[in-house]
């Protein structure tokens, strides 16, 4: 595997990370203000799991060090969401 394409699983899995977090915490906020907030958090985790799912099923099929190398940039993307998310709450 070369050094590009696992940058570039990690680039996706940073991607995929914020999309999954970011939504996930969109959804919450989301959730609070409406009247039906089952529908919120089952669409939601439908949708972000179906695209996660997706694309780590992708990347898998490049190799098991693309595979590992995307969960990492998801768990940095997620510490990152976290981090930020701290600041505005």
């Amino acid at each position: 595997m070369s050094a590009t394409g696992l940058i570039g699983a990690l680039a996706a899995g940073m991607i995929l990370g914020t999309a999954f977090f970011g939504g996930l915490w969109w959804t919450v906020n989301r959730a609070l203000t409406t009247t039906i907030p089952g529908a919120w958090f089952g669409l939601s985790a439908l949708l972000r799991m179906a695209v996660s799912v997706s694309a780590l099923y992708y990347v898998g099929r490049l190799g098991l060090p693309s595979l590992i190398t995307c969960l990492c940039g998801l768990l940095i993307a997620r510490g990152a969401v976290i981090r930020l998310t701290r600041i505005t709450c």
